[in-house]
């Protein structure tokens, strides 16, 4: 019986993969852009995500979708990343990019959830699976770990691929305006420097993502947050 390939023979014979995997990203980001994709394409991008996987004969685990050594040390660093992200945005980056561009983000898809508790519950359980989960996987796991893998896991390697997948995590928000899309630049750049101090491991990334958009959503449940009216 002739030896099963090794994982690296494996990632040799898929050299084409990437042509083939970021066209279609650039699609799914097409398409949703024409809203031709219904709620999210972050489950589309999974789904590419875990193919992509597949094929190079490894696992969400081998990406940093798995346990941390110290869940305590991860849940709490990841609290205080979050409660630190969320003043810096509301005070600091947000404010300077509405000065610069001469508007708030465009948050009106969620005006709805002004006083409406359903509804605010219907989308803090959307941003842990979708936003915060979702996200994590398919932009820091997936794409980050994508990018740096095409220019041979260099340490340049990785700043190219934390600045691009940043660049295109903020372009997720286009239907925020261009102050939301930027303002989600900086957040992707912060979360990404989040998964690589953590040793690629997305427990503290999808942490503090999840605590800063339940904040988002409070502040707008309550009518708070600036610029919704």
């Amino acid at each position: 019986m002739p030896d099963l390939p090794s994982a690296q023979q494996r990632l040799h014979d898929n050299k084409w993969l990437p042509w083939v995997e970021f066209p279609v990203v650039a699609g799914l980001f097409y398409a949703d852009v024409h809203h031709h994709i219904y709620i999210s394409k972050t489950p589309y991008l999974f789904l590419l995500g875990w193919a992509s996987l597949r094929l190079r004969g490894m696992r969400w685990k081998d990406v940093g979708f798995a346990p941390p050594r110290n869940w305590g040390k991860a849940f709490l660093v990841g609290v205080a990343a979050g409660i630190c992200m969320e003043p810096l945005e509301l005070f600091v980056t947000q404010p300077l990019l509405a000065h610069w561009l001469g508007k708030m983000p465009d948050l009106s898809d969620f005006a709805d959830m002004v006083g409406n508790l359903k509804l605010f519950l219907i989308y803090v359980v959307l941003v842990w699976v979708l936003g915060a989960l979702g996200e994590e996987i398919v932009y820091r796991a997936y794409l980050m770990n994508r990018v740096a893998g095409v220019f041979r896991d260099t340490k340049a390697a990785w700043i190219v691929s934390l600045i691009a997948v940043s660049v295109v995590f903020g372009c997720g928000h286009l239907d925020q305006g261009a102050t939301g899309m930027i303002e989600n630049v900086l957040n992707g750049l912060l979360l990404g420097a989040l998964y690589l101090a953590c040793g690629r491991n997305l427990a503290v990334p999808v942490i503090a993502h999840a605590l800063t958009d339940t904040l988002d959503f409070i502040l707008i449940y309550l009518g708070k947050y600036p610029g919704m009216h």
